[in-house]
């Protein structure tokens, strides 16, 4: 218990509410309301933006500051020195990996990358042009149909188990909603690839010739799945750990942690980003689109600079800048028209005083989306992709709860509706 307390006066009560107070490793102090429903009342605070719904130790943020840490790594530590999978292997473990234990763990990894066959029967259920995270809800909810062998949450195996098929399946099936949508044949993993150079292999590959993967373009890829990895208790995050509460299995969890990530306000925002590009459309109308930007009276807005929780910078966005760099001089782009308003725009943001004053830097969204653009990747499945990398975190905060002490989500709510009235039958309203 906390030594730590806080004092409630409540108007019209004689005696104040003692509240604990708790302190983490790092971040500001939590009082504990618990109590307060035994005095009849509870908080109010709409989005919980100021109200810890749980206890973790897996990822950390200061929004102020510019601070992302994974298992108290910068994430820019990680994504210099480390891959991907090791960071999900830190993510789920707690522990950077030895050599031997990293290369057990990639090896698990391309053990679970095919899926079953008859999963390849779900797809023809869907209209050709189906948005790919309308797919990749229902193919991954329906995991669980298919695997009963690592559906008791209780079991420690059965969960670790759920998390290698989750992870090293993800980029199978985003890859075959991609491959549905434009009518081209699936194709297999392919283990001898790294995670990253077999996404793409499944994405643009075709079974009459090899598939030739850049060095380059793989490492973006990697980069984009590593700082997309985890965000803490996010809006999709959240919602995996409240499904997840209830004792929902973890496919059916990870579904619905999509379906959160679904939204325009969440993973959306890359794909936001190419949409405003677009309606800019030439650069001789990024000036007219700026001047919109700063006029308060405009509702336009200029997508992928600033970040809600971080009020200075993006610390990820300056390793998705070096990648998009190196994507770009790779691939040899120079007359992309929507790729030189990215550009112009960047300039702008990084040298007008307006955009600097308010810190309006260009962040990991507007910088994954001129990458993802530049590789051939559609807008469509830009958020698809978010979800690939993001998977891993989901899965972290659904262990850590399941392997802890939690109960199931249930959040109050400030009623304003009627009072209690007495029902009119139908011949007298």
């Amino acid at each position: 218990m906390s030594d730590k307390k806080a004092t409630l006066t409540i108007d019209g009560r004689e005696e104040a509410v003692e509240l604990p107070i708790y302190s983490g490793t790092l971040g500001p102090d939590v009082v504990d309301v618990g109590g307060l429903t035994s005095q009849g009342m509870f908080t109010y605070d709409p989005g919980f933006v100021s109200t810890a719904s749980c206890e973790s130790q897996i990822t950390y943020i200061d929004g102020g500051q510019g601070i992302l840490l994974h298992r108290g790594y910068p994430i820019d530590q990680l994504a210099e020195h480390s891959d991907y999978l090791e960071t999900c292997y830190l993510l789920l473990y707690g522990e950077l990996p030895t050599a031997a234990e990293k290369e057990a763990f990639v090896g698990t990894v391309h053990l679970h990358t095919m899926v079953h066959e008859q999963i390849r029967t779900f797809f023809n259920g869907f209209r050709r042009d189906a948005h790919p995270m309308a797919i990749m809800c229902g193919v991954v909810g329906a995991l669980s149909a298919f695997y009963h062998d690592s559906l008791d949450i209780s079991d420690e195996k059965h969960r670790q188990i759920a998390a290698f098929r989750l992870i090293a399946k993800m980029p199978t099936l985003a890859a075959m909603s991609y491959k549905f949508s434009v009518g081209q044949p699936f194709m297999y993993p392919d283990n001898d690839l790294s995670y990253a150079e077999n996404f793409l292999h499944m994405m643009f590959g075709n079974p009459c010739e090899p598939s030739n993967v850049s060095p380059v373009l793989a490492r973006a890829m990697d980069r984009i799945f590593l700082l997309h990895a985890d965000h803490e208790q996010n809006a999709s995050t959240s919602t995996v750990r409240l499904a997840g509460s209830s004792g929902a299995n973890p496919f059916a969890c990870i579904a619905a942690g999509i379906a959160a990530l679904w939204g325009p306000s969440h993973g959306g925002a890359n794909e936001a980003v190419l949409e405003m590009l677009e309606e800019i459309g030439d650069v001789s109308r990024i000036d007219e689109f700026v001047a919109r930007a700063k006029d308060k009276d405009d509702p336009f807005r200029l997508m992928g600079f600033g970040h809600r929780v971080y009020k200075n910078f993006d610390p990820r966005a300056k390793v998705m800048k070096e990648a998009a760099d190196d994507v770009l001089a790779e691939l040899g782009i120079t007359d992309d028209p929507l790729l030189e308003i990215a550009k112009r725009l960047e300039e702008i943001a990084l040298s007008d005083d307006y955009f600097i004053e308010k810190k309006l830097y260009p962040n990991v969204d507007f910088y994954s989306g001129i990458i993802l653009k530049a590789i051939g990747i559609p807008t469509s499945m830009f958020t698809v992709i978010f979800a690939v990398g993001r998977t891993v975190g989901w899965i972290a905060h659904w262990n850590e709860m399941i392997s802890g002490s939690y109960r199931i989500g249930r959040p109050r709510q400030l009623y304003t509706g009627y009072a209690q009235r007495d029902f009119v039958p139908l011949e007298k309203r």
